[in-house]
């Protein structure tokens, strides 16, 4: 985001990070308690009312950071990742991701989603930011960390991980899209206002 806070950007009128606050209070299973994990702007993610955890560890270790301080303030048996970039993800994630860890006596639960390989074949891309994690597994990634560890698919493929594909007929296909950039959140933007001009042309019509 060339150095902007990515949390802070506003889409559809709101902060990213506030979207991803209201979607997770609107989960068909929604958490005991929700989060923020930062590490800068503390004050004005704090004016959102709920907890904000920076890393523990120096030297900003990615996603895995809040992971590993997320896992430690919990006090819970389970923790659900969610990043703030992906302004609609579906409803269910945290239902289906607990499903699968019962069922599967998995460690982690990760979201999966169909794509197409280079050849055009269908196959299904983990989304290893939307995970839900047991609480055992803080050692095993604290250990990880400290050896200089900082990707997650790494780390999970070191854990009994069940994939939960969201490829149902129901699933929208653009339900995980990301802006992990300015110009993708301008495209966004510019998306919306064709979409709401076209809606007034045709009710004018």
């Amino acid at each position: 985001m060339g150095g902007a806070d990515k949390g802070l950007q506003i889409f559809r009128g709101r902060p990213l990070v506030l979207h991803a606050l209201e979607r997770l209070r609107q989960q068909s299973l929604p958490p005991v308690t929700i989060a923020i994990s930062a590490n800068r702007n503390l004050d004005a993610y704090r004016a959102f009312g709920v907890p904000v955890w920076p890393d523990h560890r120096p030297g900003f270790p990615g996603p895995l950071g809040g992971f590993a301080t997320g896992l430690a303030h919990a006090g819970t048996p389970l923790l659900l990742t969610v990043p703030c970039d992906t302004p609609c993800f579906p409803l269910s994630i945290c239902e289906r991701l607990a499903h699968a860890l019962q069922a599967q006596e998995a460690d982690l639960a990760m979201v999966a989603t169909p794509e197409r390989d280079a050849g055009g074949a269908p196959r299904l891309q983990a989304q290893p930011v939307f995970c839900l994690l047991r609480a055992a597994l803080a050692g095993s990634l604290q250990r990880y960390l400290q050896a200089g560890g900082r990707r997650i698919l790494e780390w999970s493929a070191r854990q009994r991980t069940a994939l939960v594909a969201f490829d149902q007929a129901d699933d929208h296909p653009r339900a995980f899209a990301n802006l992990n950039t300015l110009d993708e959140l301008r495209a966004a933007h510019a998306g919306q206002d064709q979409a709401a001009a076209s809606k007034a042309s045709s009710s004018s019509n």
